[in-house]
């Protein structure tokens, strides 16, 4: 370098040190439904459940991977020491609704508390049938209708919507003493789960569904 002026050797060995030094960039940290072995693999509050980056179930006010659009809580409830979001719309219906399935007993004497909202009536858990949170619950508009349900293994239910997943009220003996429900539910019987292959013991599952 001794033919360059002084500055310009100056400045390529700067950026020569500067290569050596700087360590290697990291990888980005994947986002909803992206590989993970490590919550460390994970963007912001996601967490890995089962090989995949997704929303914590203990974080409830939580919904990064499941969207909401402009549904937003209005308010809190306190149940049982925990403080539950409240809410009065449900993200936007398309022809294919990103939900989370959970598990709901529909009968007489369960833990899903009073009769179903629909038609005042318990039914069997083998029966397909669900209950929609209350934005696409829409006033009981959807009672008796038909929805499709799509597991993430490819497997698709019918089911009968006959109950509210109230995202208002709970923590009283019509609801089972539980807490609000989300904004993005479908609580579908031990029928619909068993239908689309899917282990009740997992508590909840990501799913689409559509009107029939």
């Amino acid at each position: 370098m001794e033919n360059l002026p002084l500055f310009i050797s100056i400045s390529l060995m700067f950026n020569i040190i500067m290569i050596i030094t700087s360590p290697f960039p990291s990888l980005a940290a994947s986002t909803c439904g992206g590989p993970c072995q490590t919550a460390d693999d994970c963007d912001g509050q996601l967490i890995c459940i089962k090989g995949k980056c997704k929303d914590n179930p203990d974080n409830i006010g939580t919904h990064t991977c499941t969207g909401g659009g402009s549904c937003k809580p209005f308010g809190t409830l306190i149940c049982s020491g925990k403080s539950y979001p409240k809410y009065n719309c449900s993200p936007p219906i398309t022809v294919s609704t990103r939900a989370v399935l959970r598990n709901n007993d529909f009968s007489e004497g369960g833990i899903g508390g009073g009769p179903s909202a629909c038609d005042s009536n318990y039914h069997d858990n083998k029966e397909l049938v669900v209950a929609l949170s209350t934005g696409w619950y829409d006033r009981g508009s959807r009672c008796g209708k038909m929805v499709r349900i799509t597991a993430s293994n490819g497997r698709s239910v019918m089911a009968k919507v006959v109950d509210q997943c109230d995202s208002m009220r709970g923590c009283d003996a019509e609801h089972g003493y539980q807490g609000p429900c989300g904004h993005n539910v479908v609580n579908g019987s031990d029928g619909v789960w068993r239908t689309l292959g899917l282990d009740t013991d997992d508590e909840r599952a990501d799913v689409t569904w559509s009107m029939s």
